[in-house]
């Protein structure tokens, strides 16, 4: 591989089939980075259909960086690719990194054909201390964490200025205006964020009189587990399939910000904790409404994120302690209305110029 380099930095990605934060990530991250170095970025989509190895071959010789973003959620059908690019890139003695987004919360079949790529890195870009960890606690890939360097995640919604009508939320609206409090949930639904978890916090409130709605903006993870069967079984269990809904995948931005309007708060109780790799949380944010969430694992989660270490601070989020039960968070939402809001100022711009830094700075010039 001999071409002279005619872009500074490759980003792989999987073209707009990818809805889900990652791809989004990967989109705006490369846009970002295009902006900071005048226009010597660019994208390769590979997917089963677009990608050959000849276009392959032909674009890492051009860039003198190659960057990949996992996990990819066609993983089974596109994973060759990636790796094929990547190893293409060691051989032709390109600087490789890797954004390494989650580790442990991943099926182990993911995590197993994401090894190729951690070994071909030259660095590897995590968002918070916790995936960090989990990659040094693997007995197979442990000696990766040497290679990893945090960087500040960004959100990779912003507010919309103007929001779009929809049925979904006219639904909301009429329910508000019958005195229902409706609970928010935004992102792909999985194991990970304990989807069953919010369905007992439901009921928990519908129990006290509250007259839950909750509404899930955002889509099940097609895998190999059960989670949606699962979900509907214990909604079902519970009594509360009538007041649960799931929206599915929203593609207008305005769309998603006209729900979240008509959502009285947000919940997330995560088995991990809060981590500062959760974009979800901090399009939530953006709203103006209140966000519990169970409160981080690691005391240094946001010591290298002091824009989301903010937000905490100043009681936009809303942290309940870990190992709290679900009466706990009831608790915390049924407190959380009865106080008022927090609005913070929210420069998406700046958030990513300081992401876009982060990963810049890993690059070879």
């Amino acid at each position: 591989m001999t071409s002279e380099s005619e872009y500074q930095t490759l980003f792989l990605g999987a073209g707009p089939q990818m809805q889900c934060g990652v791809g989004q990530f990967t989109r705006l991250l490369g846009e970002t980075v295009t902006k900071l170095d005048s226009d010597s970025a660019t994208t390769l989509t590979l997917t089963r259909s677009e990608g050959s190895t000849g276009d392959i071959w032909r674009a890492v010789a051009s860039a003198r960086n190659v960057v990949c973003n996992f996990p990819i959620v066609a993983w089974k059908r596109v994973i060759f690719r990636p790796l094929l690019a990547l190893a293409m890139a060691r051989l032709g003695g390109r600087h490789v990194v890797l954004i390494q987004h989650e580790w442990a919360g991943l099926h182990w079949l993911r995590r197993i054909t994401y090894i190729p790529a951690l070994l071909l890195a030259h660095g590897i870009v995590t968002f918070s201390p916790l995936v960090r960890r989990e990659l040094a606690d693997d007995a197979l890939v442990g000696w990766a964490a040497r290679k990893c360097v945090l960087a500040p995640l960004p959100p990779n919604i912003e507010a919309a200025t103007r929001i779009t009508d929809s049925q979904l939320r006219q639904r909301l609206a009429a329910a508000r205006q019958n005195g229902r409090l409706v609970l928010g949930h935004f992102g792909s639904i999985y194991p990970g964020k304990q989807p069953n978890a919010l369905l007992n916090i439901c009921a928990i409130l519908r129990e006290r009189g509250l007259r839950p709605l909750l509404v899930y903006v955002g889509s099940f993870i097609r895998g190999m587990d059960k989670v949606e069967q699962e979900f509907h079984a214990r909604a079902a269990e519970l009594d509360i399939t009538d007041d649960v809904i799931v929206s599915g995948y929203i593609e207008s931005d305005q769309e998603v910000f006209g729900i979240f309007s008509e959502i009285d708060i947000f919940c997330y109780p995560l088995e991990e904790g809060l981590t500062a790799r959760r974009a979800s949380i901090l399009t939530c944010v953006q709203s103006g409404k209140p966000v519990i969430v169970t409160e981080p694992a690691e005391p240094g989660e946001f010591d290298h994120h002091s824009r989301f270490k903010a937000l905490i601070d100043q009681g936009a989020i809303l942290p309940v302690p870990r190992g709290a039960g679900d009466d706990a968070y009831a608790d915390r939402i049924v407190a959380a209305l009865k106080s008022p809001s927090v609005h913070t100022p929210f420069d998406f711009d700046a958030w990513w110029r300081e992401a876009g830094q982060a990963v810049r700075a890993q690059l070879t010039p």
